[in-house]
């Protein structure tokens, strides 16, 4: 199938890009890396009358640098760019390690973090270590810039609280707590590469060894990526035992009505969530072990 007839246009800067997107925001889609609306839009799953390509930003937004301890990231950064940067590898490892796990070789190569994020997609990887790591997405319009908690951006299928006319233009990761570790664990689909389940835990520990605070992002099970609080709260104050992570890690799908299509039903995706959840606790609280 062919899409739908539209303009194509390629800003050179990103007042240009707010200016024409201002101009006719419901009607109008930005294209980053590509990988996700190009396939929907010749579906017509998508149909905008505008696309914006905004391959000229990549000089003002691909970019890692440490900010405030912890780490600035440009919207167009690719995945292999993300994966390969020192900054990203020594402040935050498990972002590294998430973006190695995206796709395929041509995937990490042209799909960029800001449009993972902004396209929301249910079973992308990024959502769930922005949800993990506590990070703020900074978005510009005509009108100025706003950050978003990563807790607040993702509330549907492919719906975030970027509006019509906001571009995402900086992720910003903070510096992780003291005696903290950090792990993304994965299901992933053998045809799309997709996470079927993919799960971010962050644990930090208190000098006697026992959870001070987690945060756990889950992607690929329900319309959107969430915050498992019921395991967060589970954990805090525990002994890390096996078994208290495995009991933690059964509430991970509490709540949730898990997606369900050819490859998955619910109830295997509620099971997956499950144990990958405590895959990711185990790891996170080993790299916890070793920074205390």
């Amino acid at each position: 199938m062919f899409p739908r007839a539209f303009d194509y246009h390629v800003p050179a800067t990103i007042g240009e890009t707010l200016e024409q997107l201002a101009a006719d925001p419901e009607e109008t889609k930005v294209l980053a890396g590509g990988h996700s609306l190009l396939p929907m839009m010749k579906l017509r799953l998508a149909s905008p009358r505008r696309l914006l390509d905004l391959r000229k930003l990549r000089g003002e937004l691909a970019y890692t640098r440490a900010a405030n301890g912890g780490l600035a990231l440009g919207a167009l950064t690719t995945y292999h760019d993300l994966a390969r940067a020192p900054e990203v590898g020594q402040r935050c490892p498990v972002l590294a390690e998430a973006a190695s796990a995206v796709g395929d070789l041509q995937v990490r190569n042209r799909g960029t973090i800001g449009g993972s994020l902004a396209h929301g997609d249910p079973a992308a990887d990024m959502p769930a270590v922005m949800l993990a790591l506590d990070a703020q997405l900074e978005a510009q319009s005509p009108q100025g810039s706003r950050r978003i908690a990563a807790a607040d951006f993702f509330q549907g299928l492919y719906t975030t609280a970027l509006a019509p006319t906001e571009l995402l233009t900086t992720i910003y990761v903070p510096a992780p707590p003291a005696r903290a570790g950090a792990s993304y664990a994965k299901f992933r689909n053998p045809a799309s590469g997709y996470a079927v389940v993919g799960v971010a835990a962050l644990v930090a520990l208190d000098t006697a060894g026992k959870i001070a605070m987690a945060r756990v992002g889950i992607t690929g099970v329900n319309d959107h990526a969430y915050r498992a609080a019921a395991v967060e709260q589970a954990l805090v104050g525990v002994e890390p035992t096996p078994e208290a992570l495995a009991a933690a890690a059964a509430h991970a799908a509490d709540g949730v009505d898990p997606l369900e299509d050819v490859y998955a039903s619910a109830d295997f995706r509620r099971h997956l969530t499950r144990v990958q959840t405590e895959r990711a606790l185990r790891q996170a609280v080993e790299r916890a072990r070793a920074m205390a």
